[in-house]
């Protein structure tokens, strides 16, 4: 076998496997393209969930929880502040109006 002939990843294995000869192997080589590359990466939301739940002393119910740790985790995605108040304020009848 050449060194032409031997896949470089495993989505290269993917896109040659024969389903209809290996429907099993397909399977596994998908479910292993979607594994995380290292054990950082696999850590990552582990460390990001200990830090919030120590602060917050799991004090709050599990939706708002997963929601501060999802932004922990994508701090780096940009968001509209005036966006944001928007959305909160209609989206249950309050004493004070907060929309401006």
């Amino acid at each position: 076998m050449r060194n032409q002939d031997i896949p470089q990843s495993i989505s290269d294995l993917i896109l040659n496997c024969d389903i209809d000869m290996y429907p099993n192997i397909k399977k596994k080589l998908c479910i292993m393209a979607t594994l995380p590359v290292s054990v950082a990466a696999a850590e990552r939301p582990f460390s990001t969930l200990r830090r919030v739940k120590s602060w917050l002393r799991s004090s709050m119910v599990e939706d708002r929880l997963t929601g501060l740790a999802l932004l922990h985790v994508h701090k780096n995605v940009p968001i509209d502040v005036n966006d944001v108040i928007t959305r909160f304020g209609r989206r249950r009848k309050r004493k004070i109006d907060f929309v401006i």
